[in-house]
């Protein structure tokens, strides 16, 4: 390999792992005595969690309006089509829209202004599901929302003193009924 190539492929690697270093990791954790039904939008997911299981999703580096939400009363067919009582994104389980209210709403910007991700709790679109949504760097502060009216989360739209940032590169935690 002749040394401009050498030095293309370093120069290309560098890169990538730049890049993939600064991706997300969310592990979401069901802690409910009952099944929730988290989807994940803009990575158009969503998957049935039972009591105690987990679901670790990779968010790009560089999302800039990501969420993540819990539905209830589910039921799909094997095509995976259905409803939810709470939290239904159309009627389908892998979801490509926002979920209906009431949600409980884990938010995120990955890797955006200084170096920095931005996350609250929002329960503008009403809320359903008890969640804890914290980074899992020190120094970055945990989110709770337990009960309608909670005092870390989002109420009404121009409420910006709810968003908090934390180092690019961490990862997540989302936990219902935590």
């Amino acid at each position: 390999m002749t040394p401009l190539k050498s030095l293309c492929l370093f120069s290309l690697l560098l890169v990538l792992s730049f890049t993939f270093a600064q991706a997300a990791r969310f592990d979401i954790t069901n802690r409910c005595s009952y099944t929730v039904w988290p989807a994940a939008l803009p990575t158009g997911g969503g998957r049935r969690l039972n009591s105690g299981q987990t679901w670790s999703l990779d968010v790009p580096a560089g999302t800039t309006s990501g969420r993540i939400w819990g539905r209830t009363g589910c039921n799909f067919d094997g095509s995976g089509r259905g409803h939810c009582s709470t939290g239904d994104c159309g009627g389908v389980l892998q979801c490509r829209l926002s979920g209906a209210p009431p949600t409980t709403l884990a938010e995120f910007s990955l890797n955006q202004s200084n170096n920095l991700d931005y996350y609250d709790i929002s329960v503008i679109d009403g809320f359903n599901i008890p969640m804890e949504f914290s980074p899992t760097s020190s120094g970055c502060r945990s989110l709770r929302c337990l009960a309608d009216k909670c005092p870390d989360a989002y109420l009404f739209p121009a409420d910006n003193t709810k968003t908090h940032s934390c180092r690019s590169g961490t990862n997540y935690r989302v936990v219902f009924c935590p």
